[in-house]
């Protein structure tokens, strides 16, 4: 049988950066971070060997609606019927 490495108890966990440039974050971190499969993230450096991932701003979401109240009811098509 293959002996296997002990780590022991003063190593904390971590990633490798593969030769792709690719980090597996853990998903004890993920979930207590509060992100979920498929979010978009922002990279930020804050320093020397210290990189920030932050969810990215969805902009639809932040837009949506601030329009509301600017046009009359049916004004908008009122408009587009004129280009015919």
């Amino acid at each position: 049988m293959k002996k296997v490495k002990d780590t022991g108890p003063h190593r904390p966990p971590g990633s490798r950066i593969s030769s792709k440039h690719q980090i597996t974050i853990p998903a004890k971190a993920l979930r207590a971070a509060g992100l979920s499969i498929g979010e978009r993230l922002v990279a930020r450096v804050e320093g020397p060997g210290r990189v920030v991932l932050e969810r990215a701003d969805d902009l639809l979401a932040e837009y949506a609606g601030v329009l509301t109240g600017v046009y009359e009811a049916d004004e908008l098509s009122h408009l587009r019927d004129e280009w015919d």
